[in-house]
Parts: structure tokens; C-alpha cells; sequence
């Protein structure tokens, strides 16, 4: 018999679970451009203009994650049906037509972002107009006016637990703390509830070189993106000033909590590069961040005292539009460019080449996952269009998900026994290592095989164990220690041993070391 009849032998014994079932195999996104197609195209304009989007966002409920949201910088919100057949024969504008659920408009200026919250009941926008609104997307009716901050608003984020807490952050320099269930002061102009801010702020990312700047040129302090994290108390912020994240404990704002960076020891005549956006997957374990030196970092925030664990290049970050998200599983990254491209990368390989989404015509900014169909973004860009991907679900047999899962294997069905009996004196003269050798190192095991978390579960049970999966930094083989590491045991502590945000961290870099 020869080696590759063999080969196939112990891929198919690898690919069988208890009793000999064959395991159900998991989708994967190849890396190549023909498994990662456009779906449709979209034009995005009014009253026979058009007009370039400003961010695009999914549902996050299952049942409406179909729908997108787009904000445009004529200040409209657009709701698409991303599920509608798109026609190749039509025209970008009829395509739009056809998929548009409603439109309205939100500002009469730019809408920076646009966030679903409440079961995707309400729309949150941010504006050039120093305010933020919140919205029944039912009546497309105004319910509240954030009003506070003195700059546009570029970024906000909604608790992870409670909708009715929202973080803000605002070419002012600042970033706010919003309740929603405050009591309103009096009522605008137009009529609409205006609420104030809980809590406020002030130079959260002032430039270490202000002093250095020239008379007559303001000294940039920009807050570009915001997070509200996983553990519910505390908040991530970037801006435009250097490439530092700072965290922040919400029940006590006076400094942040810590920061991290690409180079912890930056020397002073380095370019300081800002940062344009940031995210964070459905864990709350990785973030993100998109950086002005054309690199995506991605930390965990479980050892951001050794800064970035993974870096991935090959996109143009030339403005602050161009943003980035990171996957709801932490499998990918997508990321817009100002060369009119889109960029995927694998999370677990940064250094493979990048799957390249090339239909665009102008800078490709917003971007964003849907949460319930994986696979599935949406891009938006300069040339006045919001494009619809998806990647063809792949089954490969040369990469079995046992692997994926790092299972530790029973013994196969008897057919296999005798099989791997018969052959044990072919398999010793070949070299081959055993399949199922528990002391196999798991970069043997899975050289090429993206090692993607499982969705998460809602017991707590399901998710610990989907949180311990997810630390990239983590080995095959998982022990009593190693579950102590786990992101669940230090960004949910029991309440009486952790108090301030400030003990998460401390905690995870001793637990780490």
C-alpha cells in the first residue's frame, strides 16, 4: 500500500468521533478571493444625489441581523435588507430601491456612527452636530437628544448588559457617560427630550508634544473610537493624538486604569501615529485597533502589559474614515483602505496574505460582521456605494475540526483498531507520528488549520469554556492552571474579591507571568 493511501487512512480515522460517527464538519473561510464573493451593491444617495456613507451597522438580534443600518453625511440613516436577491442586470440605484426598507433624516449634519441597542428597537446616531439621538426605529421618531459635548461626536458604545448606558467620545477631547433613564430637562426647539451626561471626561488623550506645537495650530485631541468592555465597568478609548488605548474604571474616572501600545518605550523623535478605530469580539477577550502606520493591532486584554499578539499589514490607513472590525468569533478582520479596497484577514495568521475585496471604486471606509450569519460584512466607501460580501461555505477534509476543538480523541471504532494494528509496523518504518499521541504539539497538529472559537453559548458553563478557548497564547493542553488563565475567571470575578477595575488587570498579569 502506499504512503498516500495511508495518509488518507489517518485523516479519515481523524476525522471520527466516540463510536466511530463521522464529526460534523465546520464551516471554514478559505483564503482565496473566489470563496468570498459580493452578494450585492447598493448606491447610496437622495433626492437624485449622491452622497458618500459614514458607518454601517448590522442587527444584533438574531432574527433582524439581516438588516443594515447606514448613516450618510447628509445626516440620513438608511435601513437595508441585506437578504433581498440582487440582480446583476440592475443598476446600483434600482438595487437600492428594492432592499431599502425606510430612510430618514437623523441630522442636519454628518452621522459619524450608528449603533443598534434595546433588541434592535432603538437607533443610536452621532453627529457633526455635537449631539447624539436616540431613535424608535419603528415611527423613525425622535425619543432623546444627547446633548454635552462641544466637538462631533465620532464614536459611541452601549453597555454590554444594559442598553440604557451608552459611552460617547467627541473631537472635543472628551468622552461622556450617558443613562438613558435619567430625567430629561426641558424639551427642545423641535420638541425632542434632551438628555445630559452622567459623568464626563475632560483631555482623556492630549498630546504629550502639545507644548511643542505651533503658535496659531490647535494641538490635536480627537477621541476616535470607544468601547464599552465585556467585564461591564470598564471602558476602552483611542484618539487621534498617538497609538495609546487607555481603560478606564467608570466607578472612578479621575486617571485610567492603564494603557497599552505597539511599543511600550516609544522614543521622542518617533512619529506618533493615531488611531481610527477600534472593536472588539463577542468574548470582549480581543481588541482591535487600527492604526494611521497602515497596521491593525490586536491585544488581549489579558496581557496588555506585552502589548500587541498580533499584527497585520498590507491596507492604507490615510484617514481617520477608514475603520476596521474584528469578527464576533475572533476567527477574521476586516478592514477598509484608502487604495479603494477591502482587506480580510485571517486572526491566526497574520502573516498569510490577506483575502482582497477589490469592486470598490474610491476609499473604503465603515465596515462591519453580521452577527448571526457568519461570514457575512458589509463595506461602504467614497464611491457613493455600501457592498454586501459573503464567503461559500468550504467543507475541507484536510482540515478536520477535532483539531479546531484540540478534543482529546477515544479510541476509534473497531474497523479502525484493526486497521491501525495491521499497519502499526508501516506506520513505525514511515516515521509517521501517531495521530491520536496526546504529547503531539499542537502546531503539528494544526500547521494550517485556523483555529476558530465555537459560537457562544448562553449558559455560563458553555461560556467559560468558550472564553478559555479563545486566548490565542494559550497551549493544547489544558490544565488546572492554564483554566485559571482563562479570560472568564478575570474579567467576571466573584464581587467580593475584585473591586476596581484595576484588580482585573493586576490580577492578570501576575496569573500570566
Amino acid at each position: 500500500m502506499d504512503i498516500s493511501t495511508h495518509q488518507s487512512i489517518f485523516r479519515s480515522i481523524a476525522l471520527r468521533e466516540l463510536n466511530g460517527f463521522r464529526v460534523r464538519k465546520r464551516a471554514h473561510m478559505d483564503g482565496i478571493t473566489s470563496n468570498f464573493s459580493e452578494i450585492g451593491v447598493m448606491a447610496v444617495g437622495h433626492n437624485s444625489g449622491n452622497t458618500p456613507p459614514l458607518a454601517v451597522s448590522f442587527c444584533k438580534t438574531a432574527k433582524n441581523s439581516h438588516i443594515l443600518a447606514l448613516a450618510d453625511e447628509d445626516g440620513y440613516v438608511n435601513l437595508f435588507n441585506t437578504r433581498h436577491k440582487f440582480s446583476s442586470s440592475s443598476s446600483y440605484q434600482e438595487n437600492a430601491d428594492k432592499a431599502k426598507i425606510c430612510d430618514w433624516v437623523a441630522h442636519h449634519n454628518a452621522v459619524f456612527d450608528v449603533r443598534w441597542i434595546k433588541e434592535d428597537a432603538h437607533v443610536l446616531t452621532a453627529s457633526g452636530d455635537q449631539t447624539m439621538k436616540l431613535w424608535d426605529v419603528q415611527g423613525k421618531k425622535c425619543i432623546g437628544v444627547l446633548t454635552g459635548h462641544r466637538g462631533s461626536v465620532k464614536s459611541m458604545c452601549s453597555h454590554p448588559t444594559n442598553a440604557d448606558i451608552i459611552v460617547s467620545g467627541s473631537r472635543d477631547g472628551s468622552f461622556h457617560l450617558w443613562d438613558l433613564r435619567c430625567s430629561s430637562t426641558p424639551k427642545s426647539r423641535r420638541g425632542e427630550p434632551s438628555i445630559c451626561s452622567t459623568a464626563e471626561v475632560k483631555g482623556a488623550h492630549l498630546s504629550s508634544q502639545a507644548k511643542r506645537v505651533r503658535r496659531g495650530k490647535a494641538a490635536s485631541m480627537s477621541i476616535t473610537s470607544v468601547l464599552y468592555l465585556k467585564d461591564q465597568v470598564s471602558i476602552a478609548t483611542a484618539g487621534a493624538v498617538d497609538s495609546v488605548v487607555k481603560f478606564w474604571d467608570t466607578r472612578n474616572l479621575k486617571s485610567s486604569v492603564t494603557q497599552t501600545c505597539p511599543r511600550l518605550q516609544t522614543s521622542e523623535k518617533e512619529r506618533l501615529h493615531g488611531i481610527s478605530s477600534l472593536s472588539q469580539d463577542q468574548s470582549g477577550v480581543f481588541l482591535s485597533a487600527s492604526c494611521m502606520d497602515n497596521i491593525i493591532y490586536l491585544y488581549n486584554v489579558l496581557q496588555l502589559e506585552k502589548g500587541p499578539v498580533r499584527l497585520f499589514s498590507g491596507c492604507q490607513i490615510e484617514s481617520f474614515f477608514v475603520k476596521s472590525a474584528i469578527s464576533p468569533d475572533a476567527s477574521h478582520i476586516v478592514s477598509g483602505s484608502s487604495d479603494g479596497n477591502a482587506y480580510v484577514w485571517q486572526v491566526n495568521k497574520p502573516q498569510g496574505e490577506p483575502i482582497i475585496l477589490k469592486t470598490h471604486d474610491g476609499e473604503v471606509t465603515a465596515v462591519d460582521w453580521c452577527h448571526s450569519e457568519d461570514g457575512k460584512l458589509a463595506t461602504s466607501s467614497d464611491d457613493f456605494t455600501v457592498r454586501i460580501w459573503d464567503h461559500k461555505i468550504c467543507l475541507s477534509s484536510t482540515k478536520p475540526p477535532a483539531s479546531i476543538r484540540r478534543r482529546i480523541m477515544a479510541m476509534p471504532s473497531r474497523e479502525c483498531r484493526k486497521l491501525l494494528m495491521k499497519d502499526e509496523e508501516w506506520s513505525s518504518k514511515s516515521g509517521l507520528d501517531n495521530a491520536f499521541h496526546v504529547d503531539k504539539p499542537a502546531d503539528e497538529i494544526t500547521e494550517d488549520v485556523p483555529i476558530t472559537p465555537p459560537k457562544m453559548h448562553k449558559t455560563d458553563g458553555q461560556k467559560n469554556q468558550f472564553l478559555s478557548m479563545s486566548d490565542l497564547t494559550v497551549t493544547s493542553g489544558k490544565t488546572l492552571e492554564s483554566a485559571s488563565k482563562s479570560p472568564s475567571s478575570v474579567l467576571n470575578p466573584p464581587s467580593s474579591l475584585k473591586r476596581t477595575i484595576r484588580d482585573y488587570f493586576l490580577a492578570a498579569s501576575c496569573k500570566l507571568q
